[in-house]
């Protein structure tokens, strides 16, 4: 087995956001599939803050990739003999080049997180700036090094591999679907809800897909439903004027275990409205057991499982009558049948399996 180099942001330990969530599961099932002929860099953690940043952003340097970063990466595979190098994320493209440029004859895959030039591009619609704008002109102009120039892309769904071809020329050579370490601290029980207040779950963080979902769902939905929603994520407390309204939406914030909030929801909403990717949240809801309802958006991925994974819903109209059906429906704390296709398609077993077929390694070798 040739050795391989994963490039990557800094690894978390217990990750909280989707994609260091992923992140750090691609570095575990890479560490399964390889063992000691897997090498790791871990790029700083930085932000692009002032303008000479933002400035240097549009020469490749992203997420800690900077001229020393680089060169550490190539002096890497040049001690190590080094065939193949997976970089972990899109955004990260300067790199693709430079070793392309280099090393001709090392293998380069990119794992593709969403599609960022369109993650950002709504970032900048929802709030223009000049940075916003600069950032996004960055990441494309990465992303389509990546594209363009690895040997390999990974993308998580057929959405973004079309939209992969219709910016750059090239989709995607796989498609991986998102996939989240089991987080379940208690063994899976089928019971009856608790005789409580019910109410339904929004977990997210405090970022403009979040927040756009959930004003647009608190402006059309909330008024119609009869069950209360509570909103979990890091950063939503400094939303919470805007978007709590008494007896009906509830938002909490961080909290210390986000299993206790799953294990006593009746189901979790997903009303993202924009975005690229897949969203984590509806693989964790899946995991412990509970059914979603959601947009087009939010299942985007999930197209195989959708019609078993809960309701997807277009209009205000549709969300409140699978708010009313599932509410009057759905009386245990745990479906088996969801779990069940978290660890089909969502676990890391088989992210692993897929991650070996792509790579085209045997594992058993």
């Amino acid at each position: 087995m040739s050795k391989t180099l994963l490039v990557t942001k800094k690894l978390d330990a217990t990750p909280k956001g989707g994609r260091q969530m992923l992140c750090k599961l691609n570095h575990d099932a890479l560490s399964s599939i390889f063992g000691k002929q897997l090498f790791l860099f871990e790029l700083p953690v930085t932000r692009l803050t002032r303008p000479r940043e933002i400035f240097n952003a549009f020469r490749g340097h992203i997420d800690g990739l900077t001229p020393q970063t680089t060169n550490q990466v190539i002096e890497l595979i040049h001690s190590e003999d080094v065939r193949q190098v997976i970089v972990d994320g899109s955004n990260l493209g300067g790199l693709v080049a430079t070793i392309k440029r280099s090393l001709p004859h090392v293998e380069v895959i990119t794992f593709f997180h969403n599609v960022e030039a369109r993650f950002f591009w709504g970032a900048f619609c929802t709030a223009k700036s000049t940075r916003a704008l600069a950032i996004c002109i960055a990441n494309f102009l990465s992303e389509r090094k990546a594209s363009r120039l690895s040997d390999k892309r990974f993308c998580l769904s057929q959405r973004d591999s079309r939209l992969l071809k219709n910016l750059y020329g090239q989709g995607a050579t796989h498609i991986l679907p998102i996939a989240l370490e089991d987080k379940m601290s208690n063994a899976p029980t089928t019971s009856p809800l608790a005789d409580v207040e019910p109410f339904a779950l929004f977990v997210g963080g405090n970022f403009f897909a979040n927040r756009d979902g959930l004003a647009w769902f608190i402006k059309h939905v909330a008024p119609s439903i009869n069950i209360k929603i509570c909103v979990i994520g890091k950063g939503m407390e400094e939303m919470r004027e805007q978007l709590e309204i008494p007896d009906r939406v509830e938002v909490i914030g961080q909290v210390d275990s986000l299993s206790e909030w799953y294990y006593r929801a009746h189901f979790v909403i997903a009303p993202i409205l924009d975005g690229s990717g897949m969203k984590t949240k509806v693989a964790e809801a899946l995991m412990y057991g509970k059914k979603v309802v959601g947009t087009p958006e939010a299942f985007s991925g999930y197209e195989q499982v959708a019609a078993r994974a809960g309701w997807c819903c277009s209009s205000p109209m549709q969300f409140v009558a699978a708010i009313n059906e599932a509410s009057s429906t759905i009386t245990s704390s745990f479906d088996p049948e969801l779990r069940l296709l978290y660890e089909e398609y969502f676990s890391f077993s088989s992210a692993t399996a897929r991650l070996a077929v792509a790579l085209r390694v045997d594992r058993d070798s």
